[in-house]
């Protein structure tokens, strides 16, 4: 079975609704997934955007959420669990925002791309303080199993 990442909040590719936007509530959007990997221990979840500033002339990829030590057992995390709860164990790192939580789409011209991926890992990451994408990316180097990855689109509301 292969590893899937889902939202019952948007299709893959399509747009993410305004509520879990800087347009709306900003809260994180439900997600759900299936077939984990045997070897799994503890999952990564990285939300980002690869289009920013704008789509036409990306020039970074701007972090909006980590999360990393979710537990094996999780299958799903329930709308706003950046704010709510998340599973037991599992820890925020750091955004491109400055702040431990999520932070939702704000893209400042065109449609931009959301990634959210989620890494299965054979190990729990343990010693980090705060971590940032890239120092999880490489405590993880060594312990990847498999990884899922689900798209969605964001455009302001033009004014």
């Amino acid at each position: 079975m292969p590893f899937i990442l889902t939202s019952p909040a948007f299709a893959p590719n399509g747009s993410i609704p305004s509520k879990y936007t800087c347009e709306g509530t900003d809260i994180s959007p439900p997600l759900e997934w299936f077939g984990t990997p045997r070897d799994t221990k503890t999952f990564i979840l990285i939300v980002d955007d690869p289009d920013a500033p704008d789509p036409a002339k990306p020039q970074r990829v701007y972090v909006h959420w980590v999360v990393y030590n979710i537990p094996v057992g999780t299958t799903k995390l329930p709308e706003n669990a950046a704010k709510t709860g998340l599973p037991g164990g599992a820890v925020q790192g750091i955004n491109d925002f400055g702040t431990q939580t999520y932070g939702g789409p704000c893209p400042p011209i065109g449609r931009h791309r959301y990634f959210f991926k989620l890494y299965a890992l054979d190990n729990e990451l343990e010693g980090l303080m705060n971590p940032t994408k890239a120092e999880l990316e490489k405590a993880m180097e060594e312990h990847l199993v498999d990884n899922a990855e689900l798209i969605g689109t964001y455009q302001k509301a033009q004014k």
